[in-house]
């Protein structure tokens, strides 16, 4: 008889195998294997208590700690569906999103009370608010907390045979840059296998120590959770990410391996807190959820001491799809190989990708011709939540369909050049706004840029370049044009540079260029055109 795939055997195997590891370090509290498991048996126990059961949504409103961590293993073990919430969104976009998925329980921490004071009656779903960090003191929380729960329930843990691995485990909204976010399906065997292709991909060690630099409700940051529990490494929290903190976790838990976003790695490597700290454990970071800039990875290189390189993925995919690693055949050296490892990168094991035209087939693999990143696997999302037709318009044919452009190289390596949305059509040409940015980021006065379409009575529009300079240094505009000039085609330059103290950005680092577009054009909205050709 076949065992079923869900990501609750990672933890009975780490249990078993490690229960005296260390595998949670969160503030000053230090878990082990055993102790975390008991934990999460008893959260397990205190939800069945409460009522909660298979197909349930049970949400957690909280940074990274370790009782998030717990549920992403507790809630699966009573049959019920975890939701995470981004604690960065306002009042009216969480209760949007709880009024859409309908969670019977809400658990949230201490500093969430009057987020969740200003919506909770117009989310009628949620039978029991539960704080997680102190006792109760409001008479809308249940009288206990968190801890008062687990320790007075017996623990539960499911029969494994009785799980069903294709139904709903995970649900988590997608950021909603566009239109409203949408509830992503992810199943106990979605992310049981995407646990396993993680493991395949990055090869971790019970030697490993993970720091949660990205947020656990991000794909960045609960992608990693499952993989790392199953080969008994060791999960770091960061409750409150600034630089200094995490150099001083680095230094102390001696962290092996991390995840960031763009803006994070930037602000890493011009932060002058690094050199008072060791740093030496590092062995490599991982920048996803946006772009990166071959500069960029060099500089973390250099300047962390540890290997860097990109990766991609999506909420719709569990997320990762790719990794820039260098592989067989990829003789990379110099500065071909920071190139090479700022790509999309290739396939991870268990994923299949494709870059196809507008009539669905494959464009040339030769690095230049632009089409739709499409992608089938083992994480790819059930659907999304009481969304069918626009579950039904990326689910097509087998495939899902990004609406990421890019091009695909000899080796299998892909180079997105741009959302839809993003790319700028400037006199009939096509001008990928990462194209831009990546190289103005190699300026040495550039601390961050984003590269937006603006109206343009000539061209119809034209790229204009929002920068955001390091302290302490001074360019002009004309300077990073005629910079960026050296780098690539004129044509697609920054007709203007505009300079600001900083760039709007989401909950979890990426700059949120709606807002810029709004803001200098209006434009929010998605361009019909897909392009097949490069410029």
């Amino acid at each position: 008889m076949n065992v079923p795939l869900t990501p609750i055997r990672f933890l009975r195997y780490a249990e078993g195998q490690f229960p005296r590891k260390t595998a949670v370090v969160c503030r000053n509290k230090r878990l082990s294997y055993a102790q975390f498991a008991d934990r999460v048996s008893r959260l397990a126990g205190a939800l069945k208590s409460l009522g909660v059961g298979p197909g349930d949504r049970v949400a957690f409103l909280s940074i990274n700690c370790h009782r998030l961590l717990e549920a992403y293993f507790a809630v699966l073990e009573v049959g019920a569906v975890l939701l995470p919430l981004n604690v960065r969104l306002s009042a009216s976009e969480i209760a949007f999103i709880l009024q859409d998925a309908s969670p019977r329980v809400l658990f949230l921490e201490k500093i969430f009370l009057p987020l969740v004071e200003s919506f909770r009656h117009e989310v009628r779903s949620i039978e029991k608010f539960i704080l997680m960090d102190e006792s109760p003191g409001a008479q809308w929380l249940l009288p206990r907390s968190y801890e008062d729960l687990i320790a007075s329930v017996a623990p539960f843990r499911a029969d494994i045979m009785q799980v069903n691995e294709n139904a709903l485990a995970e649900l988590f909204y997608t950021s909603g840059t566009s239109a409203n976010p949408k509830g992503v399906m992810l199943s106990h065997r979605n992310v049981y296998l995407h646990g396993l292709n993680g493991c395949l991909t990055f090869d971790p060690t019970r030697e490993h120590v993970h720091l949660h630099t990205i947020p656990l409700f991000h794909a960045n940051g609960w992608g990693s959770a499952h993989a790392i529990t199953f080969v008994g490494g060791k999960h770091v929290m960061i409750q409150r990410w600034d630089c200094g903190e995490m150099f001083r976790l680095i230094e102390q838990e001696r962290v092996t391996g991390c995840a960031l976003v763009p803006t994070m790695a930037i602000a890493l490597v011009n932060s002058s807190e690094r050199s008072k700290y060791d740093l030496s454990s590092l062995e490599r970071i991982n920048i996803g959820g946006a772009a990166s800039s071959p500069t960029l990875i060099k500089e973390v290189e250099e300047k962390l001491g540890c290997t860097c390189y990109a990766g991609y993925g999506l909420t719709e995919t569990s997320p990762t799809l790719s990794i820039a690693f260098t592989k067989a055949g990829c003789d990379w050296q110099g500065e071909d190989r920071y190139r090479g490892q700022a790509m999309t990168g290739y396939a991870i094991p268990g994923s299949e990708l494709r870059v196809v035209d507008e009539r669905g087939d494959d464009v040339p693999h030769d690095g230049q011709t632009v089409g739709e990143i499409v992608a089938r696997g083992d994480g790819v999302m059930m659907g999304y939540w009481n969304q069918p037709e626009a579950t039904a318009a990326v689910l097509r044919d087998g495939w899902l369909h990004t609406g990421d452009l890019a091009t695909i190289d000899e080796f299998g390596y892909l180079l997105i050049v741009d959302r839809k949305k993003d790319i700028i059509i400037s006199g009939g040409e096509n001008i990928s706004s990462i194209e831009v940015e990546k190289a103005l980021s190699a300026h040495p006065s550039v601390y961050e840029v984003a590269v937006i379409p603006v109206p343009d009575e000539k061209w119809g529009e034209s790229p204009k370049a929002l920068v955001v300079p390091k302290p302490g240094t001074s360019v002009t505009a004309q300077e990073l044009i005629e910079f960026c000039a050296t780098r690539i085609a004129r044509y697609k330059c920054p007709r203007s540079v505009e300079f600001l103290a900083a760039l709007p950005k989401t909950g979890t680092g990426k700059i949120l260029k709606r807002e810029l577009r709004e803001k200098y054009w209006g434009q929010s909205t998605i361009r019909p055109e897909l392009v097949t050709r490069s410029s």
